[in-house]
C-alpha cells in the first residue's frame, strides 16, 4: 500500500517539479513568470500533437521544450526589452496558453499515443519501499532527477550561475561588471519555460497519453506558490513537488476507495495546501528567513542606476 502510494506521489509530482524548477529559473534572473499554466499547456498540446504525429516521443519532449520556449521569449520581450509589467504579462500568457490550445487541440481530443514506459535501473529497483517508486519509473523521471541536480551545479558551481544570480540581485553591479544582464534575462526565461513545458508533455506523453483541453487543471499555479515554498532551491522544489504530489496521490486514492468525503472537497485539497503553503512562505518572508532574489519583479534600465 505505502510503496503504491510513494509511487504515485512521484508520477504525480513530477509536472510540478519540472514547472517549479523552470519558474525557479526565471525568478534567479528576477523576473516573475505567472504565464506556467498556460506555458505547461502550450507544453502539453504541442509534445502530444508532435508524437501522434511522428510516432516519436523525443521529438514529442522537444517540441514541448521548443514551443514553451517561444512562448516564454514572448513574455522576455515585454518584460525584459520593454519592460512591462511582468504580472499583467505573465497572466496574458496563462490566458494565450488556454485559448490557443484549446483552439488547436480540437482536432487530437480523445486521441491517444503510446506514452513513456518504465525502465528499472538494475540494483536500486529492488531496494525495499522506495525501490519501485524512484528507480522503476519512465526516462522524464529520471531526467527530472538530473535536472535538480543540474541546476544546483549550476547556479552554485558556475560562472554563468553565479552571475544569473547576481542579476537577480542587483543588475546595476552586474552590469558594472560587464555582465549583459537584458540577454541573461532573456535567455533564463526563455530556457526556464522550456523545462515548464516538459512538465506539461509529461501529462500528455507518461501520466495520460493523450490530450485533453485544461489538462494541466492548475498545476502550473501550484509551481508558482511553491518557487516561494523552495525557497527559490531546486532541491526543495523536489521535496515540494513530491509533497504536493502525495497529497493528489491520496486523494485519487481516497476516491478510488469509496470514502464517504465528499469528492469535491477531495479534489480541493491539494489547492487549500497551496493556500496555506503560501501563508507559511509569506511569514518566512516577513521574518527574512527566505532567499528571495533582491530585485525580483523589478524592471532594470541601465539608464536608472544611481
Amino acid at each position: 500500500m505505502l510503496e503504491i502510494l510513494l509511487d504515485a506521489t512521484v508520477r504525480a509530482g513530477t509536472p510540478i517539479l519540472f514547472a517549479t524548477l523552470g519558474a525557479i529559473i526565471n525568478e534567479r534572473a528576477g523576473i516573475i513568470n505567472l504565464g506556467i499554466e498556460g506555458l505547461m499547456l502550450i507544453g502539453a498540446l504541442s509534445g502530444f500533437a508532435a508524437t501522434f504525429a511522428s510516432g516519436s516521443l523525443l521529438l514529442g519532449v522537444l517540441a514541448a521544450f521548443v514551443a514553451a520556449f517561444i512562448a516564454g521569449s514572448i513574455h522576455a520581450l515585454i518584460t525584459v526589452q520593454l519592460r512591462g509589467n511582468q504580472i499583467v504579462s505573465g497572466l496574458a500568457l496563462t490566458m494565450f496558453g488556454i485559448g490557443i490550445t484549446a483552439l488547436f487541440g480540437r482536432g487530437v481530443v480523445g486521441q491517444t499515443i503510446d506514452g513513456f514506459e518504465r525502465h528499472a535501473v538494475p540494483l536500486l529497483a529492488q531496494l525495499p519501499l522506495v525501490g519501485k517508486a524512484f528507480f522503476n519509473q519512465d526516462w522524464l523521471i529520471y531526467f527530472s532527477f538530473l535536472l535538480v541536480a543540474l541546476i544546483w551545479f549550476f547556479f552554485y558551481r558556475t560562472r554563468w550561475g553565479l552571475e544569473l544570480r547576481t542579476i537577480g540581485e542587483n543588475p546595476a553591479a552586474a552590469d558594472a561588471c560587464g555582465i549583459p544582464v537584458n540577454r541573461y534575462r532573456f535567455l533564463a526565461v526563455a530556457c526556464g519555460s522550456g523545462f515548464v513545458g516538459i512538465g506539461g508533455a509529461y501529462l500528455s506523453l507518461a501520466s495520460t497519453p493523450m490530450w485533453i483541453e485544461n489538462m494541466t487543471a492548475g498545476r502550473g499555479w501550484i509551481a508558482v506558490a511553491l518557487v516561494i515554498f523552495a525557497s527559490w532551491s531546486s532541491f526543495r522544489a523536489l521535496f515540494g513537488a513530491y509533497l504536493f504530489g502525495g497529497i493528489t496521490a491520496m486523494q485519487l486514492r481516497f476516491q478510488a476507495m469509496g470514502t464517504t468525503v465528499s469528492a469535491h472537497i477531495l479534489q480541493m485539497l491539494p489547492y487549500i495546501f497551496t493556500i496555506v503553503v503560501l501563508v507559511i512562505s509569506t511569514i518566512r518572508l516577513q521574518k527574512g528567513a527566505s532567499q528571495q532574489p533582491g530585485n525580483l519583479g523589478l524592471p532594470y534600465d541601465r539608464e536608472d542606476r544611481k
